[in-house]
């Protein structure tokens, strides 16, 4: 029943409503979950089973935690930060694209981050921004992370070079997409708005294109230096199902 009812939400509420309606449902979610199989990195707590996310019938079973409302992709970008990386120590101003839920608040208390968010309908989003064409001055964020946004964009390319602009040099960039391993080369096409024929062709709506296994080179081709990192392998299987990580994912860690 709850399974059916947030599959329902998830295809017809808008985003920004999503957001504040999951403020109020989250407690409660978390303690129906409540179990021992899987545990979400980010705050700890442990569940017996994830909520389902996706769209139009292609909803992955385990992959939305109750509290934190954090998705595969999060959890490993999460313990990258933590446990590979200085993020959560060193001074660094950041800029956050789309901000997600589950880092939101987080990076916001975190006393050694300028942190800055941007989106251009985001509710919770410090300004609105274009990243076609950023407002800010070249080398000037430590950090940028831009999740799950490149799909959406007219042009993929132009959005990576103006990330790049702004990122000093020894930044650290993240900007995964929903990484179509099927795909030797990107397949895109800004002409279809069918949102039925862009659910078939792209896996969502409202996507313009599905990254395929070129989109390492797309990122170095705009000026990024790319570190393809398997953090899966390295934690172990174990691990990476009771984390409730995508299987196979790899984490395109960006810097200049």
């Amino acid at each position: 029943m709850i399974k059916s009812i947030f599959r329902f939400a998830l295809n017809t509420i808008p985003r920004p409503l999503m957001i504040r309606l999951s403020y109020v449902v989250r407690p409660i979610l978390s303690l129906l979950y409540k179990g021992d199989k899987f545990e979400d990195p980010i705050d700890g707590k442990k569940y017996k089973k994830l909520l389902p996310y996706g769209y139009k019938g292609m909803q992955r079973e385990n992959a939305l935690a109750p509290s934190t409302l954090s998705l595969e992709r999060h959890r490993l970008m999460w313990l990258y930060l933590r446990d590979e990386s200085d993020f959560f120590t060193k001074e660094r101003k950041v800029l956050h694209i789309a901000p997600e839920q589950c880092f939101y608040g987080r990076f916001r208390k975190m006393k050694n981050l300028d942190y800055l968010t941007a989106d251009l309908d985001s509710p919770i989003a410090d300004v609105k921004m274009d990243i076609h064409n950023i407002q800010y001055e070249d080398n000037t964020f430590d950090a940028v992370f831009c999740n799950h946004v490149l799909e959406h964009v007219n042009d993929d390319k132009q959005c990576m070079r103006e990330l790049c602009r702004v990122l000093k040099p020894g930044g650290l960039a993240i900007m995964q997409v929903p990484l179509n391993r099927n795909l030797e080369i990107t397949d895109e096409d800004s002409s279809i708005t069918d949102p039925e024929e862009r659910i078939k062709r792209f896996g969502q709506y409202d996507h313009v294109r599905a990254h395929g296994l070129d989109y390492p080179d797309r990122l170095k081709e705009s000026g990024f230096k790319v570190d393809e990192v398997n953090l899966q392998k390295k934690i172990g299987k174990e691990l990476t199902e009771r984390f409730a990580l995508q299987k196979g994912e790899i984490l395109y860690v960006c810097s200049k």
